[in-house]
């Protein structure tokens, strides 16, 4: 076969594997946007669970849906809309609540006139209301109830002040949101039975610092949503842990609280909502906005897998025609089912790729006759195979979405913020002691990433010397050709040093230019692999081969050194 037509296969082959794994949606750290549309078909729409809230008179969560439903641009949110409008015309007394609450309305907070939404720690704030349920909740059978009721009788608070000082409306407006949601039954086990616990123990003289702050997620929550609204979203929440950072999030981020209430609500997991959302704080809820608009199946996937979303532009143009568009949705399904068969699928399509592509190269390549000595059969494959490898690491550094991706976990420092008596007043934990770190999981996550990386390339060059040894050896040439072939390649022997260089180099400049925060043992790791590398194999690898071959060519040269001949003796007569 002429060497141009296995050029032409192996190019052409190439080619197509390396688009091919470019089209599988199967990614390390992300989730791709077609496995969500794939996951949402069949399930309830945000739209449908709106409908259902309607239904059920459940208005101030409908109203949350459709927020979110316009945040995130969901086609037919005009049809909730409407639904919306149709039941606050019927009963204008659901705007207050945000639904039909028996106990509230008999103490007069749903008669309000006008009917208009509030939220409902403003709706407490009122003298008149604050004091008409507290003298309600007094008659609850409910301990937990009772003892948070008592807590009214502190002296010595640490966050909110005490119910006694001047200030106090704030800590009753809390123990009113707080108590009637104990009392109702609209808290989950965890949740109630561990308020209670925190109101024990500061009825008995221990630190109220945990209960206060209970206090202040209830009161923070209630700021920014009615009373349908705020049941709706602290009964799905298991602990009080999960109930402070959620509320921290919706501290965070006021604008984005209808992405965050819909995908609790559509999820039915409010800690991996809440998991999600602090593990990536600038993207996270974003990313949920748009799995929101697809449908439950949609955030459950996302929430299940735990990564970012990637949307690619490019692939998303390639796959409206064939052949891409038929490869891409063969290989969707797999990548939904089986994401960890179809990315080893995906690395083996690269790795394919680049060995082709090798290939086609060493075929266009013609050898002079004077190096045809020189040429030891199966060697090529062995570059090639390397080639592949080396080829793999680089398109997975270039195509992999979000691989060196900063750490987006939220901290929150421990600071409150009672927006409630016309004051912003904060206050910090004195007994959290000061923690100090040796390295932030961020610098430590790009860090090993980095030395992956740079070990990963070393470790290709280092095989690659050892193949280029392994071949010379076998050439068909004498051994003194031999040594001038090694020193013909010093220069890939010391490859792996120079490539150390330059890493070392190109991350210093990288972290100088800001565009990314590799840290400084990693940048000088590039050398320093390329120093132990270069060590070995110049120590343990060429240097004894360079040695047998130098005997053996002095061995050569003493065989074909001419012998002496003996003298020859005349005789004289």
């Amino acid at each position: 076969m002429s060497r141009w037509v296995r050029f032409l296969i192996c190019a052409l082959l190439g080619l197509v594997l390396l688009v091919c794994g470019w089209l599988v949606p199967a990614h390390l750290r992300a989730v791709d946007w077609g496995i969500l549309r794939l996951a949402a078909r069949n399930t309830p729409s945000l739209v449908d669970h709106g409908l259902r809230l309607i239904e059920a008179k459940n208005l101030g969560a409908a109203e949350m849906i459709l927020r979110a439903a316009e945040l995130t641009q969901v086609p037919d949110r005009q049809k909730l809309a409407v639904e919306i409008v149709r039941i606050t015309r019927e009963n204008p007394r659901l705007a207050v609540l945000g639904g039909p609450d028996l106990r509230l309305g008999q103490l007069g907070l749903a008669t309000l006139q006008p009917p208009q939404p509030e939220p409902f720690t403003s709706l407490v704030m009122r003298l008149e209301n604050r004091n008409r349920i507290l003298e309600s909740l007094k008659t609850s059978p409910r301990n937990g109830t009772q003892e948070v009721l008592r807590t009214r009788r502190l002296t010595e608070t640490v966050l909110i002040p005490a119910s006694g000082s001047a200030a106090g409306q704030a800590y009753d407006a809390a123990v009113v949101v707080s108590g009637l949601l104990l009392d109702g039954g609209h808290l989950s086990p965890g949740v109630s039975d561990g308020f209670t616990q925190l109101a024990e123990e500061a009825n008995r003289g221990g630190n109220s610092q945990r209960l206060e702050q209970a206090l202040l997620d209830f009161l923070s929550l209630g700021q920014r949503m009615n009373w349908s609204q705020l049941v709706s979203f602290v009964k799905p929440i298991e602990d009080l842990e999960t109930l402070r950072l959620i509320t921290n999030v919706v501290r965070r981020d006021e604008a984005q609280l209808p992405v965050l209430f819909s995908a609790m609500r559509l999820s039915e997991k409010p800690e991996a909502v809440t998991r999600y959302a602090l593990d990536f704080s600038k993207t996270g809820l974003k990313d949920l906005g748009m799995a929101l608009r697809l449908g439950s199946g949609a955030v459950k996937e996302l929430l299940a897998r735990h990564q970012r979303l990637y949307l690619p532009a490019l692939r998303t143009e390639a796959i409206k025609y064939d052949p891409f568009g038929a490869f891409y949705y063969f290989a969707l399904g797999y990548s939904w089912l089986m994401p960890g068969f179809s990315l080893f699928t995906r690395w083996l399509l690269f790795l394919a790729a680049g060995g082709l592509l090798a290939a086609a190269v060493h075929y266009l390549r013609r050898v002079p006759v004077l190096e045809e000595p020189l040429q030891v059969r199966g060697f090529h494959f062995a570059r090639e195979f390397l080639f592949g490898l080396g080829f793999l690491v680089v398109v997975l550094l270039l195509s992999e979405p979000f691989l060196a991706q900063d750490n987006q976990k939220a901290d929150f420092p421990f600071r409150l913020r009672v927006p409630l008596v016309g004051i912003a007043s904060t206050a910090a934990a004195a007994n959290t002691p000061a923690t100090s770190k040796f390295m932030n999981p961020e610098t430590l996550q790009v860090s090993l990433l980095t030395l992956s990386f740079f070990f990963v390339l070393q470790a290709l060059i280092y095989t690659a010397c050892l193949l280029k040894l392994a071949e010379i050896r076998r050439q068909n040439v004498p051994a003194r050709t031999k040594l001038k072939l090694l020193d013909n390649e010093d220069h890939l022997f010391d490859s792996g040093l120079y490539l150390g260089f330059v890493g070392t180099i190109i991350s210093l400049i990288l972290v100088s230019l800001g565009v990314t925060k590799f840290s400084v043992m990693a940048a000088y790791s590039s050398t320093s692999f390329g120093i132990i590398f270069c060590s070995v194999f110049k120590v343990f690898n060429l240097r004894p081969v360079r040695r047998k071959l130098v005997m053996e060519s002095e061995a050569n040269l003493a065989e074909a050194a001419p012998r002496p001949s003996a003298p020859t003796l005349i005789a004289h007569s």
